[in-house]
Protein backbone atom coordinates (compact mmCIF):
# COMPACT_ATOMS: atom_id res chain seq x y z
CA UNK A 1 0.00 0.00 0.00
CA UNK A 2 1.27 3.46 -0.86
CA UNK A 3 1.09 5.86 2.11
CA UNK A 4 1.96 9.42 3.14
CA UNK A 5 3.70 9.72 6.51
CA UNK A 6 2.20 12.31 8.86
CA UNK A 7 4.95 11.91 11.47
CA UNK A 8 8.61 10.94 11.43
CA UNK A 9 8.93 7.17 11.73
CA UNK A 10 12.45 5.91 12.23
CA UNK A 11 12.16 2.84 10.03
CA UNK A 12 10.16 4.47 7.21
CA UNK A 13 11.16 8.12 6.85
CA UNK A 14 10.32 11.72 7.62
CA UNK A 15 6.89 13.31 7.82
CA UNK A 16 5.58 14.15 4.36
CA UNK A 17 7.42 11.41 2.54
CA UNK A 18 5.56 8.80 0.55
CA UNK A 19 6.48 5.15 0.79
CA UNK A 20 5.18 1.65 0.19
CA UNK A 21 4.44 -0.66 3.12
CA UNK A 22 2.59 -3.91 3.54
CA UNK A 23 -1.19 -3.57 3.56
CA UNK A 24 -1.65 -4.98 7.07
CA UNK A 25 1.00 -2.69 8.58
CA UNK A 26 -0.70 0.36 7.10
CA UNK A 27 -4.28 -0.74 7.78
CA UNK A 28 -3.75 -2.06 11.33
CA UNK A 29 -1.03 0.19 12.72
CA UNK A 30 -0.05 3.32 10.80
CA UNK A 31 -3.43 4.66 9.68
CA UNK A 32 -5.45 4.01 12.90
CA UNK A 33 -2.79 5.66 15.07
CA UNK A 34 -2.61 8.72 12.82
CA UNK A 35 0.96 8.09 11.67
CA UNK A 36 0.05 7.89 7.98
CA UNK A 37 -2.64 8.39 5.34
CA UNK A 38 -3.37 6.21 2.35
CA UNK A 39 -1.86 7.96 -0.67
CA UNK A 40 -4.94 8.77 -2.70
CA UNK A 41 -5.19 11.94 -4.83
CA UNK A 42 -7.56 13.50 -2.27
CA UNK A 43 -5.26 12.72 0.66
CA UNK A 44 -2.22 14.01 -1.21
CA UNK A 45 -3.97 17.35 -1.79
CA UNK A 46 -5.17 17.39 1.83
CA UNK A 47 -1.66 16.76 3.08
CA UNK A 48 -0.23 19.49 0.84
CA UNK A 49 -2.82 21.93 2.22
CA UNK A 50 -1.97 20.96 5.81
CA UNK A 51 1.73 21.51 5.07
CA UNK A 52 1.03 24.87 3.47
CA UNK A 53 -0.90 26.01 6.55
CA UNK A 54 1.84 24.76 8.90
CA UNK A 55 4.50 26.59 6.89
CA UNK A 56 2.48 29.81 6.96
CA UNK A 57 1.99 29.52 10.74
CA UNK A 58 5.69 28.81 11.22
CA UNK A 59 6.62 31.90 9.17
CA UNK A 60 4.26 34.09 11.23
CA UNK A 61 5.72 32.72 14.45
CA UNK A 62 9.30 33.27 13.27
CA UNK A 63 8.44 36.84 12.26
CA UNK A 64 7.04 37.54 15.77
CA UNK A 65 10.04 35.92 17.44
CA UNK A 66 12.50 37.91 15.31
CA UNK A 67 10.67 41.15 16.12
CA UNK A 68 10.81 40.30 19.84
CA UNK A 69 14.52 39.46 19.50
CA UNK A 70 15.19 42.87 17.94
CA UNK A 71 13.34 44.60 20.80
CA UNK A 72 15.24 42.59 23.41
CA UNK A 73 18.62 43.26 21.78
CA UNK A 74 17.91 46.98 22.10
CA UNK A 75 17.14 46.67 25.83
CA UNK A 76 19.58 47.43 28.59
CA UNK A 77 18.53 46.39 32.09
CA UNK A 78 19.89 48.03 35.22
CA UNK A 79 19.60 45.92 38.34
CA UNK A 80 20.45 47.72 41.59
CA UNK A 81 21.78 45.42 44.32
CA UNK A 82 23.05 45.86 47.85
CA UNK A 83 26.76 45.42 48.28
CA UNK A 84 29.01 44.93 51.26
CA UNK A 85 32.72 45.37 51.78
CA UNK A 86 34.89 45.31 48.67
CA UNK A 87 31.78 45.59 46.46
CA UNK A 88 30.63 42.03 47.20
CA UNK A 89 26.96 41.40 46.50
CA UNK A 90 24.50 40.29 49.13
CA UNK A 91 22.94 37.38 47.26
CA UNK A 92 23.13 37.21 43.48
CA UNK A 93 21.41 38.31 40.31
CA UNK A 94 19.55 35.28 38.95
CA UNK A 95 17.50 34.54 35.86
CA UNK A 96 14.40 35.13 38.01
CA UNK A 97 15.42 38.71 38.79
CA UNK A 98 16.23 39.37 35.12
CA UNK A 99 12.84 37.93 34.11
CA UNK A 100 11.13 40.23 36.62
CA UNK A 101 12.94 43.26 35.18
CA UNK A 102 11.89 42.22 31.68
CA UNK A 103 8.30 41.84 32.85
CA UNK A 104 8.38 45.38 34.25
CA UNK A 105 9.50 46.55 30.79
CA UNK A 106 6.52 44.73 29.25
CA UNK A 107 8.14 41.58 27.86
CA UNK A 108 6.80 38.19 28.98
CA UNK A 109 9.96 36.08 29.14
CA UNK A 110 10.07 32.94 31.26
CA UNK A 111 13.06 32.58 33.57
CA UNK A 112 13.91 29.24 31.92
CA UNK A 113 14.50 31.06 28.63
CA UNK A 114 17.25 33.17 30.21
CA UNK A 115 20.50 31.25 29.78
CA UNK A 116 22.63 32.25 32.75
CA UNK A 117 25.41 29.74 33.28
CA UNK A 118 25.61 30.74 36.94
CA UNK A 119 24.13 33.59 39.01
CA UNK A 120 25.88 36.96 38.71
CA UNK A 121 27.76 37.74 41.94
CA UNK A 122 29.78 40.82 40.97
CA UNK A 123 29.12 44.37 39.85
CA UNK A 124 29.53 45.13 36.18
CA UNK A 125 28.03 44.79 32.72
CA UNK A 126 27.02 41.35 31.47
CA UNK A 127 25.68 40.05 28.17
CA UNK A 128 22.95 37.52 28.98
CA UNK A 129 21.55 35.27 26.21
CA UNK A 130 17.80 34.70 26.02
CA UNK A 131 16.53 31.73 24.01
CA UNK A 132 13.26 32.86 22.43
CA UNK A 133 12.89 29.96 19.99
CA UNK A 134 15.00 26.89 19.20
CA UNK A 135 16.46 28.85 16.27
CA UNK A 136 16.54 32.38 17.76
CA UNK A 137 18.64 33.63 20.67
CA UNK A 138 18.86 37.31 21.65
CA UNK A 139 21.33 38.98 24.01
CA UNK A 140 20.39 41.45 26.75
CA UNK A 141 22.87 43.82 28.31
CA UNK A 142 22.50 43.66 32.12
CA UNK A 143 24.08 46.33 34.30
CA UNK A 144 24.55 45.25 37.93
CA UNK A 145 25.05 48.43 40.01
CA UNK A 146 25.14 49.50 43.67
CA UNK A 147 21.74 50.33 45.17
Amino acid sequence: MHIILLQDIETLGKAGSQCDVKDGYARNYLVPRGFALKASPVNIKRFQEINRLKDAAKKREMKKVNELADKIKALSLTIPVQVGEEDRLFGAVTSQSIAEQLQEKGHEIDKRQILLEEPIKTLGVFDVPVKLHPEVTATIKVWVVKA
